[in-house]
């Protein structure tokens, strides 16, 4: 193992014990974190690997240092744990795939359940994306699957998802292309005339040209 894999390896399993003290300790939100030497001493590391991951943990908007108060658990809006994950555990094609793989399978679970749920396939929001792409020509393809997804009403899903679209970036947060268009509107169809196996057919074949 090299220099900089072991590095990786030490931030996260800090990372994780970190983790583990704030949910027994039941800190919040606001609350200050114990000092470097204590976190050294009860995570048996050394204390400048608890000062490399904390000074990591603030670049990320995790935790807060405050000058001659010390370090505290930041709001959970300002975390950003999908640059955490990109930067330490998304490095290798085949995580990435995983990650895309996951994706998919929420979104034709979503799928699914539209297309044999007469009330979610029925519903205008459907009808809308398909004005859309007759004026405009074009649909965001992010947000076509994420009213997908919002369309279920499985919030931990819906929330799941996000976190895993985001590391596809600018691939799905774009406008569809003129090849898109045709089978966007197949799905879609599909799925209000429910067709189950047509408009996962459909999906298979756009996200084959994403």
């Amino acid at each position: 193992m090299d220099k900089q894999t072991e590095q990786k390896k030490v931030f996260l399993e800090i990372v994780q014990q970190l983790r583990q003290l704030i949910r027994l300790e039941k800190i919040q939100a606001g609350e200050k974190l114990p000092s470097e030497r204590v976190l050294s001493e009860r995570l048996g590391v050394g204390r400048s690997s608890v000062r490399e991951a904390l000074r990591s943990l603030e670049l990320l908007g995790l935790i807060e240092t405050r000058h001659g108060g010390g370090t505290f658990l930041a709001a959970t809006h300002k975390h950003q744990l999908v640059e955490v994950l990109s930067m330490f555990i998304l490095e290798d094609e085949k995580s990435k795939k995983d990650v895309e793989f996951t994706r998919q399978i929420h979104e034709k679970e979503a799928i699914r359940v539209i297309s044999c749920t007469e009330i979610l396939r029925t519903l205008p929001v459907w009808d809308s994306f398909f004005v859309k792409l007759e004026i405009e020509g074009a649909v965001n393809c992010r947000d076509v699957l994420r009213e997908v997804l919002i369309t279920t009403g499985n919030r931990l899903a819906l929330k799941i998802w996000f976190q895993l679209a985001a590391y596809d970036g600018d691939r799905l947060n774009r406008n569809s292309t003129e090849t898109e268009k045709i089978i966007i509107q197949t799905m879609l169809k599909s799925m209000q005339l429910g067709f189950e196996k047509e408009a996962l057919q459909a999906y298979e074949q756009w996200m084959g040209t994403v």
